[in-house]
């Protein structure tokens, strides 16, 4: 195995498969952000989502997708060619990968209906983990209204990252949590973000989740008509199922000890929100 892609993997706990599996997806996607960076993407675009969350602030949880939204519309815009970046990326650290864009055909009926038509959505797998496989989505016509920030990692090389900056990452999740939570699927790993946030203190950027929930939705809501409708899918979700799909991404299973339906509930009340 290269000694740099060695070297950040050691950094991890390898003990178990589950943790030997999110540390091979969090290495891999530094490193396509590495090559995003030499491939000037981050001059058009911002890293955004949980698995920013996870890289950049110390989530303590695992994320295995990214999400990326361009700085302003553009319709024209062409994700394929920073593919050779990314590939050289990885290139560096010994590895091969493929890149494949995805048809809105091969999604599910329900993943398909949460995706706009100008979201593009790929697939970057691996020769010699052919069960990982990191899905990159990057919004061509994004709601804006959201500021940036520049983030330093130093593996495999030192570069920069564009990122939202929390409380605009605090908006995009909870658009997740709210609207985009689908009825036979659970994602407790929205739960366990929604809480980091408010734990942190970080202020929500109620500005920006209005223009997502406008673009996305097609609705107009303020601030208490959003929080009561948080309040009422927290109140509604069934807890045990929350826990189940969370579970296999965090470091210490004690910390959903507390949760439920009522902890939630009062979370809400002590967010944090400006407009």
């Amino acid at each position: 195995m290269n000694a740099i892609y060695q070297n950040m993997l050691s950094a991890y706990d390898l003990t178990t498969e589950q943790q030997q599996r999110n540390a091979t997806y969090e290495v891999n996607q530094q490193i396509i952000l590495s090559g995003l960076y030499n491939g000037g993407f981050f001059d058009v675009a911002a890293f955004y989502g949980g698995t920013c969350l996870r890289i950049f602030h110390g989530l303590q949880r695992f994320s295995e997708d990214m999400d990326f939204s361009l700085l302003s519309p553009d319709e024209s815009f062409d994700f394929p060619s920073y593919f050779q970046p990314i590939i050289d990326a990885f290139t560096l650290v010994g590895r091969k990968v493929e890149i494949r864009k995805k048809d809105k055909k091969s999604f599910g009926k329900v993943e398909s209906a949460f995706l706009k038509d100008n979201t593009n959505v790929y697939d970057v797998s691996f020769q010699t983990e052919k069960s990982i496989k990191i899905k990159i989505e990057v919004d061509t016509d994004p709601p804006l209204k959201f500021s940036t920030e520049q983030k330093l990692l130093l593996l495999p090389i030192s570069f920069m990252t564009r990122c939202f900056t929390l409380p605009d990452l605090f908006a995009g999740k909870m658009h997740a949590l709210v609207f985009r939570t689908w009825k036979n699927r659970v994602k407790g790993r929205d739960w366990y973000d929604f809480e980091f946030y408010v734990r942190r203190g970080v202020p929500l950027n109620y500005t920006h989740l209005r223009e997502r929930i406008r673009l996305f939705n097609g609705e107009e809501l303020n601030f208490t008509e959003f929080k009561n409708r948080l309040k009422e899918h927290l109140a509604a979700t069934d807890i045990g199922q929350v826990k189940t799909d969370v579970l296999p991404f965090v470091k210490n299973p004690k910390e959903l000890d507390i949760w439920s339906n009522d902890y939630f509930l009062q979370l809400a009340e002590m967010m944090n929100v400006k407009e």
